[in-house]
């Protein structure tokens, strides 16, 4: 007969041998999650006191593109704290910067006063019905396992890889409650460990990246007299200059990512060419790799443009002045029927439609000298699309971009973590010393000077190489570092050498401004306050060989085109040897550099209806190009 106590005996040893199980199981979920899941919380799906439900406790809400903006209103807005809370359990409590370090701002226009009494809203109604309505829609979008087709079409003949087999998307839960958000000062004598207690983030300036200019001798070599699968992409140049840049891992898949890594196949493989109709090989670093991608983007290629936020922040294009690149690529791709879908689980990318001109003019007090509440709008707004749509969620932004031409616009993501270093983001001022524009995955965006929005390319054209008598001519402000230096240096210092201050304005001074760079070989193109100008594009619209004066800059489009051959770049140091760098060019060499400006023009025009390759193809491109050389295999 079994003792009494065996039976006993043996159950503790099944619940011993149960509770190994469970922390041997738990263990293996654990280090599988820390090198899987970087950014997921798999142990928390365990537990469901941390579940929370999804979307509900986040109220912020902008109102729809045709809702009135008052401006007045606005302005009187306060600057410095945000408190978004609901009225239901759980709350998320964001509690915004109130303290940044001055050196979080290059140019010192982050105030390190502060006010704890006031408060900086985004108005909404999160009890209204219709709100209610577009929350539980979007719960049903978010956490519906929804096995969408490839909208694909065979691309030359060739079929994509087999996107049928798909796995559904499984959406994180968090615990919101528990997220407090607090910015301290940096003190330089803090280590790290000590200013990252208590779920603080600090905010401090990125360190300065000393990178030399673009000059030949760090062009790659266009390769594509090679043979198919020997040539150097353009994807390899720009790591080679710059250091490759990866996009972070996607906490969940989407139908879509195969196309990308499908248009990265093909480009990588993309078949030789050596002359097309339409471009110009000197030009261009590889035509072969750029025809192929530019082809696979007009083919593959979906952005959806979120329809949230008010104008004229928000879906109002100003289209002229020297910040109107971002106006006119908001006014074409809003405009775009190939390039554009409605329903955002059909896209590859995510437009955030903003203007940062029109956000500088109705938020910023002139003389205050403080960006902050400029950042912050952009921070709630993109904070409200992350509570309203999976999309940022899933990828942490880096496949949402926004398209900014102020100086500004670089600074203005600073308040959003993954805004500023998750998102594409093509600027004018693509300052590679700044810690902000980081080259492979931001867009260098071309800084125009649009005067007439119903015709801008008027003017556009020069004199033959015969009739241009002017070795060099600049005009302008004298803000910023270089310009006063060119000044001291060649004004009103050699005949040939037409340097001069601010022209009288009106319109007899525009018409000398363009008569000028029309009749000069080389038009100078120093950095005003930022390192991009409107004059780089301006002398290759009159057929003028830019000469760009802007250490640290990254030139638009040089992931595609050759800089060096329809362009001179001088170091700053290197002013005062101006006239002799431009005279030891040889007659020949300058020759084939103004045909190649003549020839290059196509990409840097604006056109109501735009036409292939084109300026606003080539930013679409760039963007592009970005998203599918960084993504993850």
């Amino acid at each position: 007969m079994d003792s009494p106590f065996s039976r006993p005996k043996s159950c503790r040893t099944e619940v011993r041998t149960l509770i190994l199980s469970l922390v041997i199981i738990v263990t293996i979920i654990s280090v599988f999650e820390s090198f899987t899941f970087p950014h997921g919380t798999t142990l928390l799906l365990l537990i469901p006191a941390f579940k929370v439900p999804f979307i509900e406790s986040l109220n912020f809400t902008f109102r729809s593109v045709d809702s009135p903006l008052n401006l007045a209103k606005l302005r009187e807005l306060p600057t410095l704290r945000d408190n978004v809370t609901t009225n239901t359990e759980p709350q998320l409590s964001l509690n915004t910067p109130e303290v940044l370090h001055k050196e979080e701002d290059p140019k010192q226009f982050w105030t390190t006063e502060v006010s704890s009494d006031r408060k900086y809203p985004i108005k909404g109604a999160p009890n209204s019905e219709e709100t209610k309505r577009d929350i539980h829609s979007v719960k049903e979008l978010a956490f519906s396992h929804l096995p969408f087709s490839s909208s694909i079409s065979p691309v030359n003949g060739i079929l994509p890889l087999n996107l049928a087999a798909e796995s559904p998307v499984i959406p994180v839960s968090y615990d919101f409650s528990a997220i407090s958000v607090e910015v301290i000062e940096v003190h330089p004598n803090k280590r790290n460990s000590e200013l990252l207690e208590n779920n603080s983030v600090v905010f401090r300036k990125n360190p300065t990246v000393n990178i030399a200019p673009y000059n030949n001798q760090t062009v790659a070599k266009d390769n594509s007299h090679l043979g198919n699968g020997q040539s150097t992409p353009l994807m390899h140049a720009s790591r080679r200059r710059h250091g490759r840049y990866r996009s972070m891992k996607h906490r969940w898949s989407s139908t879509h990512d195969p196309d990308l890594l499908y248009a990265k196949e093909q480009i990588l493989h993309a078949p030789l060419v050596t002359k097309d109709r339409d471009l110009y090989a000197p030009v261009f670093r590889n035509l072969s790799i750029f025809k192929r991608s530019y082809e696979l983007m007009e083919h593959i290629f979906k952005v959806y443009i979120y329809p949230e936020g008010e104008r004229p922040i928000f879906h109002k294009p100003d289209l002229k002045g020297i910040y109107s690149s971002e106006g006119w690529f908001m006014k074409l791709i809003e405009g775009n029927e190939q390039f554009t879908v409605k329903d955002p689980r059909k896209a590859h990318m995510f437009y955030l439609p903003y203007s940062s001109r029109i956000l500088q003019q109705v938020l910023y007090v002139p003389n205050s000298h403080i960006l902050r509440p400029l950042a912050l709008f952009l921070k709630n707004y993109v904070d409200m699309i992350a509570a309203k749509y999976p999309f940022w969620n899933r990828t942490g932004g880096t496949d949402h971009f926004l398209v900014a031409c102020h100086d500004w616009g670089a600074y203005e993501t600073k308040l959003h973590l993954e805004l500023r270093k998750n998102a594409m983001k093509a600027l004018c001022n693509a300052d590679l010393s700044e810690g902000i524009f980081k080259p492979g995955r931001d867009v260098s965006l071309p800084e125009t000077f649009v005067i007439s929005s119903q015709n801008p390319t008027k003017d556009i054209g020069g004199k033959p190489i015969s009739q241009r008598s002017i070795l060099a001519f600049f005009a302008g402000k004298l803000h910023g570092r270089v310009r006063p230096i060119l000044l001291k240096h060649w004004e009103n210092k050699e005949s040939d050498m037409k340097i001069f201050g601010p022209m009288p304005s009106g319109h007899r001074r525009r018409r000398a401004y363009i008569e000028y760079m029309k009749s000069s070989k080389y038009c100078i193109c120093p950095m005003g306050y930022e390192v991009n100008s409107p004059r780089i594009v301006e002398a290759i619209h009159y057929e003028c060989v830019p000469v760009i004066i802007a250490d640290n800059f990254e030139l638009p489009f040089s992931e595609a085109l050759k800089w060096d051959e329809f362009s001179v770049v001088v170091l700053e140091r290197e002013i005062p040897r101006l006239k002799e760098i431009l005279l030891s060019i040889p007659e020949r060499r300058y020759a084939s550099m103004q045909e190649n400006v003549r020839r290059v023009q196509k990409h840097f025009l604006w056109h109501n209806k735009p036409v292939r390759y084109d300026i606003f193809h080539m930013i679409l491109h760039s963007i592009w190009f970005n998203r599918v050389n960084t993504l993850w295999a």
